[in-house]
């Protein structure tokens, strides 16, 4: 089977946040937020770091006062992640962290006041060559759309988008991009629809307050994935109660569902059943964590018998199928046999010199892709 990815991405105009482009036929960007308090910037500094090393374009850092500004200088230069100033309603806030070196601004103009302190927001977020986000949130949306509407839903959210942008349009900027983010998943899936086919701007995806790391994570992937798979998104925070780094995963791990973007270890398991021949939780689970320092893409099944074990194996980069003895398949072929007692570590060594032997040759050279990308997970036979 021949890999196809059938998403076709939304057309919208590019900008960059730092070195990295959002929208055009830019990849996805990731991004998370820190949770630190951001005036101690050695503990922000460390879970930046963090973020980054889980493989994070972009981090967002809350910058609610002018001592948070100074600190938020302060990051800025023991990073080189671009950041992200979270800003409400103090238009000074807006303009200091421009002046030291934010790469985008997150404030909705409406919130600023005066229409003098909105221009000189922006002529500063253009001056500084830097864009601007919009963020709409369902929980805080403007007291006379609220009483339009009744409560808060996708029109409402749109509107109140729409006069954000209807302000930076009237100040000729057009390099901003827009989020329309609230808990409930069909309120912001419609938002984004709509908004989508109204203006060219990139569109930043998330589910507020999505809850823990279990629950936020399944909203997360079932408001965000109906989006992404239509072609809606350019950049995405997955936002969970849960450390920030976990955020990163899990956004990942969304768009390698989709094919939209590949990173680390692709671990294709099966759920086990009474018919394993090793312990396939276990193994996948320290697995998974051996191998977490991986960036290069990689397929790798464990699956704990025959049924569906040499099916799996064969469209994996590495496969092993549990048997008597169980089995190893290295591009889709039977490699060698591999005892229980060392199955991880023979595992984890094969994946790491597969790694350096395809690096060394040039990852289109004579080691490929794997036989076919779009794998799917079995159920060991019990569907």
């Amino acid at each position: 089977m021949t890999a196809h990815n059938p998403v076709k991405r939304r057309p919208s105009r590019q900008i960059h946040v730092g070195r990295v482009p959002i929208g055009g036929d830019a990849p996805i960007a990731v991004q998370s937020m820190t949770n630190t308090e951001t005036c101690d910037v050695a503990a922000t500094v460390a879970q930046i770091r963090a973020i980054q090393d889980a493989g994070a374009d972009i981090v967002r850092v809350s910058v609610p006062t002018m001592d948070a500004a100074e600190a938020f200088g302060a990051i800025r230069r023991e990073v080189d992640i671009p950041l992200v100033a979270d800003i409400h309603f103090d238009y000074r806030i807006a303009l200091r962290v421009a002046e030291l070196g934010a790469d985008c601004l997150r404030i909705n103009p409406g919130n600023i006041g005066r229409e003098d302190r909105v221009r000189a927001v922006v002529d500063s977020a253009r001056d500084h060559n830097i864009p601007i986000r919009i963020g709409v949130n369902a929980g805080s949306l403007e007291k006379e759309l609220l009483q339009k509407y009744g409560e808060p839903n996708p029109q409402a959210m749109v509107e109140s988008a729409l006069r954000h942008v209807d302000i930076l349009d009237r100040l000729d900027f057009q390099d901003f991009k827009v989020s329309l983010k609230a808990s409930e998943i069909f309120m912001t899936v419609a938002a984004y629809r709509e908004l989508a086919g109204r203006i060219e701007q990139p569109l930043h995806l998330g589910i507020t307050e999505a809850g823990s790391l279990r629950a936020g994570t399944v909203k997360s992937a079932i408001g965000m994935g109906m989006l992404l798979a239509e072609g809606i998104g350019d950049t995405i925070r997955v936002s969970l109660a849960a450390d920030p780094v976990e955020e990163v995963k899990v956004g990942f791990d969304m768009l390698k569902s989709l094919h939209l973007r590949s990173r680390g270890i692709n671990l294709i398991a099966c759920p086990s059943c009474s018919r394993q021949r090793f312990d396939v939780i276990a193994t996948v689970n320290a697995l998974e964590q051996r191998l977490e320092d991986i960036k290069e893409s990689l397929d790798v099944a464990v699956i704990g018998c025959v049924v569906n074990g040499p099916g799996e194996a064969k469209v994996a980069h590495i496969g092993l199928t549990g048997g008597s003895p169980n089995l190893l398949y290295i591009n889709g072929r039977p490699d060698h046999k591999v005892s229980d007692e060392q199955l991880l570590d023979e595992l984890e060594d094969t994946i790491r010199d597969y790694l350096r032997k395809r690096a060394a040759q040039g990852d289109s050279a004579a080691l490929p892709a794997a036989p076919h990308a779009a794998v799917v997970e079995m159920d060991g036979g019990r569907s």
